[in-house]
């Protein structure tokens, strides 16, 4: 019981896959979840490579039934999760930066994106809440993104005006306000939830246009799972950095 156990979800490439490939340098054994098992696999044995303590489960958090599968295997396998890393998520509006899609989104993208985005998050962590109350100091990290900044989104001096591609961003704005609540209903335990802004990184989602690597783009995230005791809760975050809501 004393080994931290940490579940990343979408971590098979891009900022989960390197989320799980630092927290398990640190002698943290990390669940990598993936929608296809395929790549899970090769993930799980990339890392093992790396000598990291890696377990594979297929989590396709929009299936009601695989998040119970995932609350019973940890609570068979480990009985305890200290690391919670919320970080699958999809952006599937298609249109350029400054595009503002409020007034054409369609009702397939809006339900689409907050099923995955929003509502699974929630359905994943409230399911996992009794596992991770068992762990001497739970950390939940929500991957959100500075597109969910509502004061910045409403500053035509931000550097984010204009990128409004409003499913996406909104899901965000509602994913942390989970924060928020998630964090207060929590004050009282040594259960720690924050939102991460990876920054703008070369991963499918980003593209090669983004400045940041892989590498630096799960640091946030690493940062806020190894939390201490006197870290923040209920905050949202970027290297260390609080940014507005």
């Amino acid at each position: 019981m004393s080994k931290k156990i940490a579940l990343i979800t979408g971590a098979n490439k891009g900022i989960g896959f390197e989320t799980a490939r630092q927290l398990g340098k640190k002698n943290i054994t990390v669940i990598v979840t993936a929608r296809n098992a395929d790549n899970g696999n090769k993930a799980v044995k990339q890392l093992r490579e790396e000598n990291i303590d890696a377990e594979f489960l297929q989590l396709d958090v929009d299936n009601p039934t695989h998040i119970q599968q995932a609350y019973d295997y940890i609570n068979t396998t480990h009985g305890k999760l200290d690391i919670l890393v919320n970080n699958a998520g999809i952006q599937i509006e298609h249109a350029n930066w400054g595009v503002n899609t409020a007034a054409t989104v369609t009702e397939k993208d809006l339900r689409q994106t907050f099923e995955t985005n929003f509502i699974s998050v929630i359905l994943l962590t409230n399911t996992l809440l009794p596992l991770l109350r068992k762990s001497e100091a739970g950390r939940i990290v929500n991957l959100s993104s500075i597109l969910g900044s509502q004061t910045l989104h409403s500053d035509p001096k931000s550097p984010i005006y204009a990128s409004k591609l409003f499913a996406y961003d909104a899901s965000k704005t509602a994913l942390n306000s989970y924060t928020i609540h998630l964090a207060a209903a929590l004050k009282d335990t040594n259960i720690k939830v924050n939102s991460a802004h990876p920054g703008w990184v070369k991963t499918d989602l980003g593209t090669d246009a983004a400045p940041m690597n892989v590498v630096d783009g799960a640091k946030t995230s690493v940062e806020l799972a190894l939390l201490g005791d006197e870290g923040p809760s209920g905050k949202y975050i970027h290297l260390g950095q609080e940014l507005p809501w």
